[in-house]
């Protein structure tokens, strides 16, 4: 089966999970994306390429008497083709990979918050129907935080395949592995299908903000 997806019509949907992974204590990012790659490769996982995850930051303006809103452009390299955009409170759209063209033409709505870019880079591997993707999330040129991607190809049901992804992600996670992603908290029986995108980026995003928020010891990039 190819890992390519229709972005039109997204015709081989799958299940995806994303979590941050701890860095071990005294030891760098860098480091502990090594050892993750290690376990993956013993396990006889495939590396097949890299990805990248981005997310801008706008503040809506001019808006007379109400707290300023946030809008969130984020790509996936997964899609080249497409990028989600996600106003704080929502709606949540997938458009046009262009669509930062737009974002320019509306400067007078929309200020980019200068600074705030993250990024999360890092390579992908293949082990049977799963495809897991270990990135390092950055900001600034500064490592914030390591994260894990796993799909899980042959199921669309989060409630049907949530224990097998769980196992396995334990499998080199170790124990400390988060419970079914809040995303799917409201419709346990829903089918992952045609929001797959929107499902997967909003937990990038939700992983994002948090680390936003902190600051790990040895994150410098260089």
């Amino acid at each position: 089966m190819s890992l390519m997806r229709s972005e039109l019509h997204f015709s081989n949907v799958s299940f995806c999970s994303v979590c941050q992974v701890p860095v071990a204590e005294g030891k760098s990012v860098q480091h502990t994306v090594d050892v993750l790659h290690k376990k993956l490769e013993q396990m006889g996982s495939v590396k097949q390429g890299s990805f990248c995850v981005d997310c801008e930051t706008y503040h809506a303006t001019n808006v007379s008497g109400q707290p300023s809103k946030l809008l969130y452009v984020m790509h996936n390299s997964e899609t080249p083709r497409s990028c989600m955009a996600l106003y704080e409170g929502g709606p949540c759209i997938v458009a046009d990979a262009n669509f930062d063209v737009l974002m320019v033409k509306l400067k007078s709505h929309f200020q980019n918050a200068k600074g705030h870019k993250v990024e999360c880079r890092g390579s992908r591997y293949r082990y049977c129907d799963f495809l897991i993707k270990v990135g390092t999330v950055t900001m600034s040129s500064s490592a914030r935080g390591i994260s894990v991607e796993v799909e899980y190809c042959p199921c669309v049901v989060p409630g049907d395949c949530w224990n097998l992804m769980k196992e396995f992600m334990q499998s080199f996670l170790g124990p400390s592995v988060p419970e079914l992603p809040s995303v799917f908290a409201t419709k346990p029986e829903g089918l992952f299908a045609q929001a797959e995108i929107v499902d997967t980026m909003t937990q990038y995003l939700e992983l994002f903000n948090k680390l936003r928020k902190s600051q790990i010891p040895g994150s410098n990039v260089r």
